[in-house]
C-alpha cells in the first residue's frame, strides 16, 4: 500500500488486557471484594509475589501509582526534613514533586546530549547530598556502574525511578534491582497498563515493611504479608498512614500482563531500532546509541535535531510531521510540557542548567508502543525524514 493511502498508525492506544484477566475481573465484580485487605492472599498479594519473582527481589509494595512509590521510598528510607536528593534534570515533574512531598530538597543535576546524567556535574554535587534518586527517563540509563560506585563511597541510599524501564538490562541485571529500592510505573503508557498504579521493589526487610505501614497497612492488615510480620509488628502505630494502596482490580488487570514482559520488550527494542536506523539516514537527525552494559525496553524514541536548527525550524518540524500523520513533541518548545525543568515553579528558585536546557530545546519525543507493525514503522520513518527534508533540504 503507499505510504499517502496508509491510515497514519495510532501510536497512543495500550495492547488490549489479556483474557485471562476477566475470571478474575468478573469474580471481583461479583463478590465486590475490592480492598486488597478483605482477605488474606488477595489479588493484590498474589501480584506483589509475582512481580518481585519476575524482578528476581524478596518484596514488592504494589501502591497506587510510581509517584506514591517514590515518597514512599523516601520516607521508608527514613530521610530527614531538608535532605538533600540528587535527581536528573531531565524527568517528569512528579519526580521532584514526589521528593518535595517527602520533606526533601529536589538538586537538579544537568543532563547532556545523550539523556543521561552529567557524572561531571553529578560529581561535583553529591558531596552535599543525602541521596540519589536516579530517573532512567524515557528508558535511558545513566552509568549505572559509576553512580553507584560515587553513592557507596558517599554511603548515601540510590533510588531508582525505573517508571520507563521495565524489562532494561544493565550488565544483564535488571533496571530497578541496583539501587536500595525501584519504582515502577503501571500508568497506560508504560509496559504494563493498568490506567494508574505502581510498585516499590526491595530486598531490605526493614523498608519493605515500613512501606507497607505507611502505604495504608493500618491497625493489623499488616499481617496479611507473608514474611514481614515481625517487621511490620515493630512500626506498628509509629509511622503516619497516607493511604495509597493499590486496589484488587487493578492487580487482575495487572497479573497476566507479567507473562508478556519479555515480548514487549523485545517487540519494543526491535521498532526503537528499525526507525532510530532510519533516521540515521539524515545528517539532521541523531538518536543517541545505548550505553554498552545496556538492553533496552524503550515503548518510545527520542532523537535530536542535530546541527544548527533555530526554534522556528524546530517548530516547523514538528508540523510538518504532524501533518504527515506523526506526532513529535520537542521537550523544550511543547507549551507547559512537564519534562522541562523549567516549568516546576513548584520549586522556587531554579537552576540555570545550560546543558540540560540546550538538549530539551532540540530534543524530540515520539511514541513508539510494541504492538506496531513495519508498515507502522516505515510510515512513521518515511513522514519524519520527509519533514525534515522539507526543513532542511540536502
Amino acid at each position: 500500500m503507499p505510504r499517502d493511502a496508509q491510515i497514519a498508525p495510532n501510536c497512543y492506544d495500550a495492547e488490549p488486557i489479556p483474557e485471562a484477566a476477566r475470571a478474575e475481573i468478573d469474580r471481583l465484580l461479583t463478590t465486590g471484594d475490592l480492598f486488597r485487605y478483605t482477605s488474606e492472599g488477595s489479588t493484590v498479594a498474589r501480584l506483589e509475589e509475582a512481580f518481585a519473582a519476575h524482578m528476581g527481589v524478596r518484596y514488592a509494595v504494589a501502591v497506587s501509582s510510581c509517584s506514591q512509590a517514590l515518597f514512599l521510598a523516601m520516607k521508608a528510607l527514613d530521610l530527614p526534613l531538608g535532605a538533600r536528593v540528587l535527581v536528573p534534570a531531565f524527568t517528569f515533574a512528579a519526580v521532584p514533586s514526589a521528593i518535595v512531598h517527602a520533606g526533601c530538597v529536589p538538586v537538579l543535576v544537568e543532563v547532556g546530549e545523550d539523556f543521561r546524567i552529567d557524572l561531571e556535574d553529578f560529581a561535583a554535587k553529591i558531596a552535599s547530598a543525602d541521596a540519589v534518586l536516579i530517573s532512567h527517563m524515557r528508558g535511558h540509563t545513566s552509568d549505572m556502574d559509576a553512580i553507584m560506585e560515587q553513592a557507596e563511597a558517599h554511603g548515601l541510599p540510590v533510588i531508582e525511578d525505573a517508571a520507563h524501564s521495565l524489562g532494561t538490562r544493565w550488565h544483564n541485571r535488571k533496571i530497578g534491582t541496583i539501587g536500595r529500592i525501584g519504582c515502577f510505573s503501571f500508568q497506560s503508557y508504560k509496559l504494563l497498563n493498568a490506567g494508574e498504579g505502581g510498585v516499590m521493589i526491595t530486598d531490605d526487610p526493614d523498608l519493605a515493611a515500613r512501606a507497607i505501614i505507611m502505604s495504608g497497612a493500618y491497625e493489623h492488615n499488616w499481617k496479611k504479608h507473608s514474611g514481614l510480620m515481625t517487621r511490620c509488628e515493630a512500626w506498628q502505630n509509629k509511622l503516619p498512614l497516607y493511604n495509597c494502596r493499590m486496589q484488587n482490580l487493578s492487580a487482575a488487570i495487572l497479573l497476566p500482563q507479567i507473562g508478556e514482559i519479555p515480548r514487549r520488550a523485545r517487540d519494543g527494542l526491535r521498532n526503537h531500532d528499525h526507525v532510530a536506523a532510519r533516521l540515521g539516514e539524515s545528517r539532521w537527525l541523531k538518536v543517541p546509541p545505548a550505553l554498552p552494559p545496556e538492553t533496552r525496553a524503550p515503548d518510545s524514541l527520542q532523537f535530536l535535531l542535530a546541527g544548527e536548527w533555530s526554534d522556528d525550524e524546530a517548530r516547523a518540524f514538528q508540523a510538518e510531521a504532524k501533518a504527515r500523520g506523526v506526532s513529535v513533541s520537542v521537550f523544550g518548545l511543547s507549551s507547559d510540557n512537564a519534562r522541562a525543568f523549567w516549568n516546576w515553579q513548584f520549586l522556587g528558585d531554579l537552576p540555570e542548567l545550560p546543558k540540560t536546557r540546550a538538549m530539551l530545546m532540540r530534543a524530540c519525543d515520539i511514541r513508539l508502543p510494541a504492538r506496531l507493525t513495519q508498515p507502522d514503522l516505515e510510515f512513521i520513518s518515511e513522514a519524519l525524514l520527509e519533514a525534515v527534508a522539507q526543513i532542511k533540504p540536502a
